[in-house]
């Protein structure tokens, strides 16, 4: 799905900039986004933790690659299922914002708390147009986002480590380390044995 600043086809002499009420995408992608958040709404939003399959399915449908045994909560927003991708047990918590203009990419073991952002979309606050930018984010096998941090554009979770509650990665995360606050900062290092294939093995 790409916005009009990505989109040949999009007539920009005649439609006003988004700063001043115009789409940043075009009618055939907002359409497809209606659709999307529609069959969401009726379909999965209330939904018990059991139908996960049901939710991947439909999540399938629109185009996500998401692992069979992915789970996603049936309060998590997802902008549009055709950028994510998930990996066996990925986790993705109730009240989850995906705010994936661009590709988000949740490897295997990795769970994302309730109530995070994950945000992949910027503006690029020098040009007077305000255009969005996007940046793909990615989260590495093992790592944890906890309740109501943010993510932002660009940003990669290495592998194993963890962002504290409510704190803010706006740079990427080095693998098995523990950051808190905002900006994210380290704080202690955390065990390989941490892995879940440890507990895989018991």
């Amino acid at each position: 799905m790409l916005s009009r600043y990505d989109d040949p086809a999009f007539k920009h002499a005649a439609t006003p900039l988004p700063r001043f009420g115009g789409p940043t995408f075009a009618l055939r992608f907002r359409l497809k986004r209606l659709i999307w958040m529609t069959v969401w709404r009726l379909l999965a939003s209330w939904t018990p933790p059991p139908l996960r399959r049901w939710r991947n399915l439909l999540l399938r449908v629109f185009g996500a690659d998401i692992h069979s045994t992915a789970i996603v909560h049936a309060k998590a927003v997802i902008w549009w299922p055709g950028h994510l991708v998930m990996e066996r047990y990925a986790l993705i918590g109730p009240g989850v914002i995906c705010y994936n203009v661009d590709k988000i990419t949740i490897c295997e073991f990795a769970s994302v708390s309730q109530r995070s952002h994950l945000c992949t979309g910027s503006h690029d606050i020098q040009d007077s147009a305000f255009p969005l930018m996007t940046q793909p984010i990615t989260i590495e096998a093992n790592a944890w986002i906890a309740a109501e941090a943010f993510v932002g554009p660009g940003v990669v979770i290495g592998e194993g480590a963890v962002l504290g509650a409510r704190g803010v990665a706006a740079k990427s995360l080095a693998p098995w380390t523990i950051y808190v606050g905002n900006p994210a900062k380290p704080v202690g290092r955390r065990r390989l044995e941490a892995a879940a294939s440890y507990a895989l093995k018991r």
